[in-house]
């Protein structure tokens, strides 16, 4: 219970006396508190007051910025994306038929070049820069580019590539793995192999990469790590195609390893 001193009043014990300074002190430090906050308030307050001028001005500039960047995007982007992937449909339609088998290389170079007045990979690349449609051409360009032989230009495009898609993603890491063995570089192959199997826990890509990787680790005399690739294969996918044939793989590393 907090002891009050009144007015003429004298402590009558040491104790007593004790509890009136303590209560005192506690009194002194709370007012001390509100002084300090008093201070610092009234300081902001003349802050504000002699830089006003420059605060509406940063706020102002601040609000330009925000409300600039959203109109850009509403106004401009939104409308370039959408004529874009409307563009892109042509480029598609062509590297799908090249998959297919339909006269690959011819299609593949329109794919990149376009034809008829429409647009291919490379021109939606230069003028939809920064759309989603940009993006989405650099994987077909860099797709196109690896099927036609021309490694660099495939890995420059692939890596350009980003996507949050199951497939998409880890198969253009993939490619570039691909592109880097076909120039003799199974270092970096082998790096790009297990991006891909590590960007999705999916049974589409990562088994494909995971082989992929053990069979490059393995060429390149480092048994023990290919094991673990391949035995991540058996344990985590053990229904894909590749746990099927990964077997005759463990036991060829487990063989090199004991050397």
């Amino acid at each position: 219970m907090a002891t009050y001193k009144k007015r003429g009043y004298k402590p009558k014990t040491e104790k007593e006396k004790e509890v009136i300074d303590e209560n005192l002190g506690e009194n002194s430090t709370t007012a001390e508190v509100f002084n300090t906050l008093d201070e610092t308030a009234s300081k902001t307050e003349d802050f504000v007051a002699a830089n006003q001028k420059y605060i509406f001005i940063i706020i102002a500039v601040v609000a330009a910025l925000v409300l600039g960047y959203l109109g850009y995007k509403k106004l401009v982007q939104e409308p370039a994306n959408e004529e874009g992937m409307n563009e892109l449909y042509h480029t598609q339609k062509q590297f799908n038929d090249a998959v297919a088998g339909v006269s690959n290389d011819s299609l593949y170079n329109v794919a990149l070049n376009g034809s008829d007045g429409k647009y291919g990979a490379l021109d939606i690349i230069k003028e939809y820069s920064g759309t989603d449609a940009a993006n989405l051409a650099n994987y077909y360009a860099g797709m196109s580019y690896l099927n036609l032989k021309d490694y660099k230009n495939a890995i420059a495009h692939l890596d350009k590539f980003e996507s949050e898609d199951e497939a998409a993603g880890p198969m253009a890491k993939g490619a570039i793995g691909d592109a880097f063995m076909q120039l003799e570089q199974p270092e970096q192959a082998l790096k790009y192999y297990l991006q891909a199997a590590k960007m999705r826990t999916n049974d589409l890509t990562a088994p494909t990469y995971y082989y992929k990787a053990g069979i490059t680790a393995l060429n390149l005399g480092r048994a023990t790590e290919a094991l673990g690739y391949f035995n991540t294969i058996k344990e985590t996918y053990p229904s894909t195609p590749e746990a099927t044939s990964v077997e005759v793989f463990i036991g060829k590393a487990q063989a090199m390893s004991n050397k």
